[in-house]
């Protein structure tokens, strides 16, 4: 009987598209694509239990040890990127389940993070429906929120990784002035990629009129951004979220933007994803700036991530499995 492999949430249906399959498929193998997401956890196990071999899409679905322990068929799991905090390693090294992953290109997520800065401070959506005349009633030629202008004003970046210091090196370019604040930061650390070391936290938040975050999710940053830090930030502010959702209080970033705490937001990532489609962060139009978790989503990302999947596979049936994370 021929493995089976199933490629998961497949949104845009392009997994087949970015790579060559044939060395998987010419050695056997069924491919199955899904391109929803479930989040049932019975109904998965009875969509994944026929596979011994899964290939998923960064944090789309979640593997927990208890959807895990009841998949007795997997044996391989391949994940794009070299880190996936939805997939519990240790409990699939304990049943047996080989998890592999791919590299992921550098700066997709930085060009997004700058639509994103673009979109709110300039309010290009809703402006681009804009077509009207003057008094039209219903949409009016520039009757919108007056734009903010980029050049002088203060980025502030929590955090100042690979992809802090890649924002950092656009900012310049627009004329803006730098400040950044991490956990770990030190002073050191912001001079060697250009910046003002911030201090605090409290001080970043209240000096920068872009707040964008680059930290990792885990317990110390849960709710990093919550109602009092939110108090904190000037009434002009925006907040850009490309890191993972609940590294901001959603219930206090909905508060703060419906009584102008700050002006807007600007988010990539969510609590729960897919959005759900009674989210209150849906029904703050002008002042949220929505995109689906697609930073990293482009064809010079999908590519690599699809190729090297390919070859996860080839090199495991092979016996040396490759970019090995257990």
């Amino acid at each position: 009987m021929a493995l089976k492999l199933a490629i998961l949430d497949d949104y845009q249906s392009v997994a087949l598209e970015m790579a060559d399959w044939t060395p998987v498929t010419n050695s056997g193998i069924d491919i199955t694509v899904f391109t929803d997401t479930i989040k049932d956890q019975d109904a998965l196990v009875s969509r994944l239990e026929p596979f011994a071999i899964v290939c998923i899409m960064r944090e789309r679905t979640p593997f927990p040890e208890s959807l895990l322990e009841r998949l007795p068929n997997l044996k391989l799991l391949v994940t794009t990127g070299m880190r996936n905090y939805a997939v519990d390693i240790a409990a699939a090294t304990t049943l047996g389940i080989r998890v592999v992953g791919t590299q992921v290109p550098s700066r997709s997520t930085t060009e997004h993070i700058w639509a994103l800065i673009l979109g709110i401070a300039r309010n290009i959506v809703p402006d681009a429906t804009r077509t009207g005349t003057p008094g039209d009633a219903g949409l009016p030629w520039q009757a919108g929120r007056l734009a903010t202008g980029l050049h002088g004003k203060t980025l502030g970046l929590i955090g100042l990784g690979r992809l802090g210091a890649s924002v950092a090196e656009i900012a310049k370019v627009f004329g803006m002035r730098v400040i950044a604040w991490s956990q770990n930061l030190t002073a050191e650390k912001a001079a060697q990629v250009g910046v003002e070391f911030a201090g605090t936290k409290q001080r970043l938040l209240a000096d920068s009129d872009f707040v964008s975050v680059h930290v990792v999710l885990s317990p110390r940053s849960v709710d990093l951004i919550s109602t009092n830090e939110l108090q904190l930030m000037k009434k002009t502010a925006f907040l850009i979220n490309t890191s993972r959702g609940p590294i901001v209080n959603e219930k206090a970033l909905v508060a703060a933007l419906r009584d102008g705490t700050i002006a807007g937001a600007a988010l990539d990532v969510y609590d729960v994803e897919p959005l759900p489609s009674d989210n209150e962060l849906r029904t703050l139009g002008d002042k949220v700036l929505l995109t689906p978790h697609g930073a990293y989503v482009t064809d010079d990302t999908y590519k690599p991530f699809f190729e090297e999947t390919v070859e996860d596979v080839v090199q495991w049936l092979g016996g040396s499995a490759i970019r090995v994370l257990n």
